[in-house]
């Protein structure tokens, strides 16, 4: 949805690249990762969300699949750092807050979703 409203000053061939790259940073980002460092992340949720990010930058830089330029150029072109490592920091963010917290400490309402979640569910198994 911030993608969409933004898609016109975005796509727009008058701005330049590092702004539209600090826009996306600070808007488009946060919206994409929002909540990641408590997912239980696959793999190929991870291309996913890779898919979608160079999408929007290949649109932000007026370029398509047919013009073959490499996803770095396009990074470095636009100065965003690849969402693999966002995550990462994100989590490691996130696994060093609760490496700091007290053994003796309330556990929250969504740490307890979490534990639930991890219990053994009736039935036959998913298939991931």
């Amino acid at each position: 949805m911030k993608w969409r409203l933004a898609f016109s000053t975005l796509c727009d061939k008058n701005v330049p690249p590092k702004l539209k790259g600090k826009f996306y940073r600070v808007v488009v980002r946060p919206t994409l990762l929002y909540g990641a460092k408590y997912w239980p992340v696959k793999s190929s949720q991870v291309q996913k969300m890779k898919v979608a990010k160079m999408r929007m930058l290949k649109w932000m830089c007026g370029r398509t699949r047919r013009d073959r330029i490499r996803n770095e150029v396009i990074r470095d072109k636009v100065g965003v750092a690849s969402v693999e490592d966002k995550m990462q920091e994100s989590r490691l963010r996130w696994f060093g807050h609760v490496k700091r917290r007290s053994i003796d400490a309330p556990v929250r309402r969504c740490e307890r979703s979490t534990m639930a979640s991890l219990r053994r569910g009736r039935g036959r198994p998913k298939k991931y």
